[in-house]
């Protein structure tokens, strides 16, 4: 675990090397390649420049929501054109269907839950979910900003209170509970559905 966290820690190093020249939009440029490309230590680098910089907080947080929101469009349209086939080769059936239920139920909550959460929460299959289900494109990428948008506004807050050393120990809580944290969201997601559903019923009643 050691090696593994010490070649992490020299990649962002790299990274935010890389990122230099562009300053304080470094954010927005790595949280668009963390959608769109392979993945990056997205939440490390959010952390670096918020806890070097904690007076652009709010800004560093809506910039990396824009990358990502923008950033998962070719992902989108890959799983717009291709269709179903895209998403069932990288899934199971059950898994395939309960995503899509959660889909048919409330779309933007089905994207912006997972969108909340830190990896290694798959969140790319969601949106190819999005996409395979016809999620809207306005949507999409509303759902996408404001999961991502609570999720940065958290980890940056958290880095400020404990200091940037906080990523390492979310990463390690989601990993060890990741499917307690996605059951959590589905059963949140549920709830809320059933209580709106109980209002409706009595609006509808009076």
């Amino acid at each position: 675990m050691k090696t593994i966290g010490h070649i992490l820690a020299k990649y962002t190093a790299w990274i935010l090397h890389l990122l230099g020249p562009l300053g304080i939009w470094g954010v927005f440029a790595i949280a668009f390649a963390d959608s769109a490309l392979l993945g990056m230590p997205l939440d490390a680098i959010v952390a670096f420049y918020v806890y070097q910089d904690h007076r652009r907080l709010l800004f560093y947080v809506v910039m990396a929501s824009l990358g990502s929101a923008l950033g998962s469009i070719p992902l989108y349209i890959i799983g717009y054109l291709g269709g179903e086939k895209v998403l069932r080769k990288r899934i199971s059936e059950e898994r395939f269907q309960r995503i899509h239920r959660s889909f048919e139920q409330h779309e933007f909550w089905a994207l912006m839950f997972p969108g909340m959460l830190p990896p290694p929460t798959p969140f790319k299959i969601f949106v190819l979910g999005a996409a395979v289900f016809e999620m809207p494109f306005r949507d999409f990428l509303a759902a996408t900003f404001a999961g991502r948008f609570v999720r940065f506004l958290v980890l940056s807050l958290l880095t400020l209170w404990f200091g940037p050393q906080v990523v390492g120990l979310i990463g390690t809580m989601v990993r060890q509970h990741l499917s307690w944290l996605l059951g959590a969201v589905a059963g949140a997601l549920l709830v809320w559905l059933l209580m709106r559903r109980s209002k409706g019923r009595k609006a509808q009643a009076r």
